[in-house]
Order: C-alpha cells, then structure tokens, then sequence
C-alpha cells in the first residue's frame, strides 16, 4: 500500500460526526451557504444509528418560564461547573436552548412529553434550581436524532458513512487546514477529502476506563487528531463519571451503561452493601446532588465494602410504586430487565461510569478555532461546562452548537477558497495508520483491558498525585506494547481488527492527555477531586488547564478564567442582560 493510492475528494463544507452537532449543522449550513455550496458528512458508522446523541436518556435543559429564566440556567452551569466554564460559550447555550428546543418541535418534528395544559413537561435533574429538563421519556435521544436524521437523509447533502477520520492534514505553512485523511472501512482504501471548511463533531467517549457508558468505538478520535495537529486542548483532566451505570457483569456489555438521572430526580434512594441510605452522609441534597459528589459518595462507600460479591451499591425505585415506575421509566425498567434486574421492584447494582468528557479543543462562542477552516462543536469542544457538566446540558450544547457551527461555516465559506495540504503531514498519517502491518498479527483486547483497568484504578473517580504517576507509566507501557501488534493486512474490507488498533491509538494519547492535566491540577474542582489536595482553591482565582503538543511530548499550562459576565459573590438580575450584576445575599 502507497501514499499514491490514496483517493483525493473535494468539497466545500466538510462535516465529521452525525450526532446532534453534526446533523444540526448540516441542516444549517444548507440555509445559510450559498446556492451550489458542496456539503458533505462523514461518519464513522451509520447516519442516525451512532454517536452518543442517540444514547441519551434524561433530556434537554431549556428554561421556558414559570419561574425558571436564562440568567437562572446559566447561574447553574456556572456554578455546577465551580466557576471553571468558558461564560461567554455558557451564556450561549443557555440562551440559544430556548431557541433550539422550538426548532426541535416546530421544524424538526421532534415530539416531546407534554403536561395536561398542552405545555412542554420538564421534570427534575440534579444541580438546578428548577425543573427544567424537556424529555421523550427516558428516550430522549432517540427522539432527537431519529427526526434530525430524517431531514437530513432527505436533504442531499453528500453521504460518506463507514468512513473513519484518522488525520487533519494542514496547509504546507500550517496556518489552515486543508482537509481530513480518511479510510473507507467498507473498503480498506484511503480517501482523503480537501475542504473550505471542516467540522468536527465527533463526539468524546471516555471508554479507556473499565466503567463507561458510549459505545466502544467512540475513542476520542477527534481529540487526538486535533493534538496531532498542534491545537490546544482544555480541561483534559475533567471526566465525568455518571454516579448509576448498570452493573450487570463482566459477561455483558450492558455493564456500565446509564441508569439516568432521572432516577434519583423523582426520588430514587442510593443504597450501601448494609443495606443504608447513604448520600445524606456527602451532601445535603442527598441523592440529588451533582454528578461528581454522588459518584465520589458512591466510590467511598464501595472502598468500605469488603464483599468481593458486591462491587458497587443499589439504586432502589420500589418505595415510589412499581406501576408509578413502570409507567415514568420504561426504557430504564426494560434496560434493566434485559440485564435480569427489577427496577421498578427490587434493586439495581450500580457504579460511577466514565460518561461525558468536559475538556475538548479551544473554540471561540462561533465555534473557530485557532486554525482557519476548522471549526468544533458538541462533546470535542471544551469550556462550556467547566468542571461539571449539569446532566440536561449536553444534548442541549450539541445542538446549540451544532446550529451555530453549521450557521457560521455557510457564512465563511463564501469567502474561502480549497486549500493544497502538507503532503509531508499526510504521508505522516499515512505511515502511522498502515505501521500495524509490519507487525506480526496478535490480539489487541487483552491491552484495552490493562488500559482500563489502570485509568479505572489511577486517574478514576478520586486521583493522587502517587496514583497518577502510576498511571502515567501504565499508559506508557500500554502505549509501547500496542506498536508491537500487528495486524492481518490480507483483506482490509471491514477490518475491526484494525480499526481496534487505531482506536487503542487514540485511546492512549488522551489517556496521557488526561493524567498530565490532573497531575497539573493541584485541587479539586468538579469532575477532578484530589485526594492530596481536595481544597478547591479560591474561586475568583480560577484557572483552567491547558494541553498542547511540544515536540513529542505533551506540555500542560494553566491560564485565568475570564469572569466575562459574572464573578464568585455576584449573581444576574432575574430577566437582565448579562451584564447586569448585582452581589449575592
């Protein structure tokens, strides 16, 4: 195989990812691009049958009045994400939600649970002052993304699925992006695809942990592709464990998916291996605390259980009536049974799963990054939830960010032209996709495993300074064994053996991103908790990290939140501009 065999493709809007970020900013991008405009989407599986949007259960955090405002929502994410988010993107989806979430229904045809009165039912989530959560069920996702696919299926736009990213190719200066390195899966050949303007919206997925709740083959693709290429990376360190994923065994793949937030809104009660409520034990809001004090909640009292036949702790729904949850969780109570487990009438063993990933590239509110010609949106974009991400604000920040990507990139691309790309750079890529061949073939599972389980056991759900540097050295030796697996090279048509080994690839480099920046964090704020150091610092002196490649190594520094719209001790008038502050009673 030769870099001259390597398909060249042109378009003019590129779009990576077909969750809620890339197919909002497709439908977009065709109203706002001129007429003849190229636009084409690629995804790593199947339009609308991938990606975590589809897997979302809870809903979308919208504030729609009755007492619930925009300055309201935004002051939660604020403060949920302990003073760490980017205020200026914060503001932005918590505005713009209330304008998505009526595209949604007026123009997308999503339909949503309604109250008696005909109005959106919005029920609670931990972290907010309000019920503000608009839902399908506990299927939301499924709503979203089914509908979005639909418009987009019938839109024309150029379709490229079962293509996987594997590299963003610069111009030869460096100073813009010329287009994306791919490989049809379907085919084993290398395409790559020169574009006016590229966005990825590939979506996180922090399955490196032995614990997570995406699919296994979201593997932090774009994040290490956008490492590769020199941009920096935000917040790496904040991982989100979801406090109730299922533990079924490790027998089934279902061990680690979501139990939702739902659960414990409507009054779910966490039960410890003595058969005792314990949140109320970390936190005053007991079960309905954040994501990240319930998680830690959880992972104490597992470290005080001695049963080797109870890993985890019980969720328990019976007391609010089995028909009640039955009927309120039915996506939740069929998961469960699927898995052996009554939800609505007996307990469930749940444990904290590795869920969102907060860090992600460094954009501006428009969604440009510091290369010309890329832009990013959803769960690859770092800074609009800080250290925390309210659960509700992630399906919402897709959209919201998918729509503003899809909207900026039809203005810009009238004004850009196709860009030659750095041969060097994509024989480069090239060279590191194609390095398993020259190796003998071996199994590449028992690796992902060990790197599960030390991310799992160094960098998880509590960190040290000594257990990080363990980490680091685990990730090493992971990292170093995977460039001695090879990989039968005979038939490249559909070769998951390959793409496993691309995926370990990816999986390792933001491993070592991740562990840098904690190590680099020295207090805890949200998703980070130190145990050598569990003062979260002052407030007003905020500073979030920063990762970027120097040399061949990755470099982590620090930089100062900009308090753009408020400041620890300051909150916003009810119903005023953002700039209108007045200090907190």
């Amino acid at each position: 195989m030769r870099v001259s065999d390597i398909e060249r493709h042109d378009t003019d809007i590129l779009i990576l990812g077909t969750g809620g970020a890339g197919l909002f900013a497709a439908l977009h991008a065709q109203q706002t691009a001129p007429e003849g405009t190229k636009i084409t989407i690629a995804v790593k599986g199947l339009i609308g049958k991938c990606g975590c949007t589809r897997m979302v259960q809870g809903g979308y955090n919208v504030a729609l009045g009755g007492g619930d405002t925009v300055e309201r929502h935004f002051m939660d994410t604020i403060q949920g994400g302990k003073w760490l988010p980017d205020q200026d993107m914060a503001w932005r989806l918590c505005e713009q939600a209330v304008v998505r979430i009526r595209e949604l229904e007026n123009e997308v045809g999503c339909f949503f649970d309604r109250n008696a009165d005909g109005s959106l039912h919005q029920k609670a989530f931990a972290g907010q002052t309000a019920d503000r959560t608009v839902h399908k069920g506990d299927l939301t996702g499924i709503e979203i993304i089914n509908r979005l696919m639909e418009k987009v299926l019938a839109s024309g736009v150029e379709k490229l699925q079962e293509h996987r990213a594997i590299g963003l190719i610069p111009t030869k200066d460096g100073s813009a992006l010329s287009g994306v390195l791919m490989i049809d899966m379907r085919t084993g050949r290398f395409r790559f695809v020169r574009a006016k303007t590229v966005l990825m919206a590939t979506g996180g997925g922090p399955t490196m942990y032995k614990y997570h709740t995406p699919s296994g083959d979201k593997t932090m693709d774009g994040l290490a592709m956008a490492l590769r290429a020199g941009l920096s990376l935000r917040d790496m360190e904040m991982v989100q464990f979801h406090p109730t994923g299922l533990l079924a065994g490790d027998h089934t793949r279902m061990t680690g998916t979501v139990l939702e937030e739902g659960l414990r809104g409507a009054g779910g009660q966490l039960i410890n291996h003595a058969g005792q409520r314990f949140m109320f034990d970390y936190d005053r809001k007991g079960e309905r605390a954040t994501r990240d004090v319930v998680s830690r909640g959880i992972y104490a009292e597992m470290r005080k259980n001695n049963n080797p036949e109870q890993e985890g702790v019980f969720i328990s729904m019976s007391h609010l009536g089995p028909e009640f949850v039955r009927q309120k969780f039915k996506g939740m109570v069929k998961r469960c049974a699927d898995s052996g487990f009554d939800l609505a009438a007996g307990q469930v063993e749940v444990v904290p799963t590795a869920h969102y990933f907060m860090g992600g590239v460094v954009v501006d509110v428009d969604t440009r990054t510091a290369m010309e010609g890329l832009y990013v949106a959803g769960e690859d974009a770092g800074g609009a939830h800080g250290s925390n991400r309210l659960g509700g604000n992630g399906v919402a920040n897709s959209t919201v960010y998918g729509g503003i990507a899809g909207d900026t990139m039809g203005a810009d691309v009238r004004t850009m032209s196709l860009r030659d790309p750095d041969e060097t750079v994509l024989e480069a890529e090239f060279a590191r996709a194609i390095h398993p061949f020259t190796r003998a073939p071996e199994l590449i599972l028992p690796l992902r495993k060990q790197l599960q389980e030390c991310m799992w056991d160094e960098v998880g759900v509590m960190r040290t300074e000594a257990g990080m540097k363990r980490g680091l050295a685990g990730i090493a030796a992971v990292s170093d064994a995977v460039m001695d697996v090879g990989v039968d090279a005979s038939n490249l048509a559909f070769n998951l053996t390959w793409h496993d080994w691309l995926n370990m690839r990816s999986l390792c480099d933001i491993s070592e991103v991740i562990t840098k920046a904690g190590l680099a964090r020295e207090n805890s704020r949200g998703a980070h908790f130190r145990e050598d150091f569990p003062d979260p610092g002052a407030m007003e002196d905020s500073e979030f990290t920063l990762a970027r490649m120097d040399g061949d190594t990755v470099a982590v520094t620090r930089a100062p939140v900009q308090f753009t719209i408020v400041r620890p001790g300051e909150t916003i008038l009810p119903e005023g501009a953002p700039e209108t502050l007045v200090a907190a009673q």
